[in-house]
């Protein structure tokens, strides 16, 4: 019953000064607030980060110069490694012994795509140079008609397959397969349609022409042409045997000394995930330090606040005291008090938190995302900050003297 008492208490002190309790809360949920926003918002970004990794298959890894996703400096031996090229391709799949399907991507130009008298009204196509396993290596799909042929890619025949924007912007009410379509002067007949893919990093996949990449160095030139080549393996299994392959390939191909650093880059999903992870890893930290700063202030701001209230409640603690109330009963009454004003203002703290964390989801049609580790972490703390900064008023409180307490003005 004792700590019923101390409950109903600690509640009607909490309402008789809603002011400063408000003042208080305001404080607290302020502290939380800046936790649970800075997390979440980190959390939504690390969710669209692996979302828009997915335009890898799993099976996949990708062979390129530089790293494909690089946070930091970029070093000048880094700089100077040589192009990887589509002949680098070429005799990486004839030496390859396990069973894989090698798929370049190289962009030639960005323009605008004209059909008869219409044209896209942005000059943002970009025309994609490939072969015919670029479908499977970089997880798109026919939506309509057929894909490159390997004697399509050996021949570099005109053809071209859409993006379902520019099929949007061009093609709104017939099939476009089989129509001719030009890009920079030179005309390509559409062969296929993709199906929707979205965007990457703020990037749309769907506003590009592919083509055969050869057909591309034909009218563009092959000579140092930088390309990013996609390896996939046909047993998920053999992925990282795969990839050590490759690598001792790729370090005989490029002429490697033996104890150098590989003078190319292998990135798969998990590489790159461990890239944004380490990002998203510190975003958090700072962001939970700077909360826990304001958390730490609010804290100390409820410290002062209980104070106050224990200066302005002595004769009430006096009369307790008089009438049997011992030590520990006061001691819960004040400690209850700083809880419920901590958990209250926690509660707010972490529900804005998550709304206002999520709200560049919502903006921008992402994922959403919420840490429950976080909010679990987040009420942990205002407890402790209760017991904490709530503890030295509350001890305080329940060693006043009754007969001194009585006595005050």
């Amino acid at each position: 019953m004792a700590v019923l008492d101390a409950l109903r208490m600690a509640l009607e002190s909490i309402r008789s000064h809603r002011l400063r309790s408000s003042l208080t809360l305001l404080g607290m949920v302020i502290g939380v607030f800046a936790i649970i926003v800075s997390v979440t918002a980190v959390a939504v970004i690390d969710v669209y980060f692996k979302e828009s990794l997915q335009f890898l298959g799993s099976s996949t890894f990708t062979v390129t110069r530089m790293p494909t996703i690089s946070l930091g400096h970029t070093d000048r031996a880094m700089r100077n490694r040589p192009r990887v090229t589509y002949e680098q391709l070429e005799r990486l799949g004839e030496m390859m012994q396990l069973p894989v399907s090698l798929s370049p991507m190289e962009g030639f130009h960005m323009g605008k795509v004209k059909f008869e008298n219409r044209e896209t009204a942005e000059p943002n196509i970009r025309l994609i140079g490939s072969n015919q396993e670029m479908l499977a290596n970089y997880s798109f799909e026919l939506d309509s008609g057929r894909f490159f042929t390997e004697e399509d890619v050996q021949y570099a025949r005109p053809v071209a397959v859409l993006g379902s924007d520019v099929v949007t912007e061009l093609f709104p009410n017939e099939n476009p397969n089989g129509k001719s379509v030009r890009m920079d002067g030179r005309r390509y007949q559409v062969i296929g349609v993709l199906k929707p893919k979205g965007s990457v990093f703020g990037f749309s996949q769907d506003n590009r022409v592919f083509t055969p990449i050869t057909r591309a160095f034909s009218i563009y030139g092959s000579q140092n042409r930088d390309i990013a080549i996609s390896v996939r393996v046909h047993e998920q299994r053999q992925l990282r045997a795969a990839i050590e392959e490759a690598t001792g390939r790729m370090r005989v191909i490029r002429r490697v000394a033996p104890g150098d650093k590989n003078n190319f880059e292998i990135s798969t999903n998990d590489t790159m995930k461990a890239i944004f992870e380490a990002f998203t890893g510190t975003l958090t930290v700072g962001g939970a330090v700077i909360g826990l700063i304001a958390l730490l202030g609010a804290g100390i701001g409820i410290m002062n606040i209980m104070l106050v209230s224990v200066t302005e409640r002595t004769r009430e603690i006096g009369i307790r005291k008089s009438v049997g109330a011992r030590r520990k009963d006061i001691l819960w009454q004040f400690l209850l008090e700083a809880f419920f004003l901590c958990q209250i203002g926690g509660f707010f703290g972490i529900v804005l938190g998550g709304v206002v964390g999520n709200g560049v989801a919502l903006y921008f049609d992402i994922s959403t995302a919420f840490p429950v580790g976080w909010a679990v972490g987040a009420v942990g703390m205002v407890t402790g900050i209760a017991l904490l900064f709530g503890g030295y008023p509350a001890f305080k409180a329940a060693r006043l003297h009754p007969i001194e307490s009585l006595r005050y003005e």
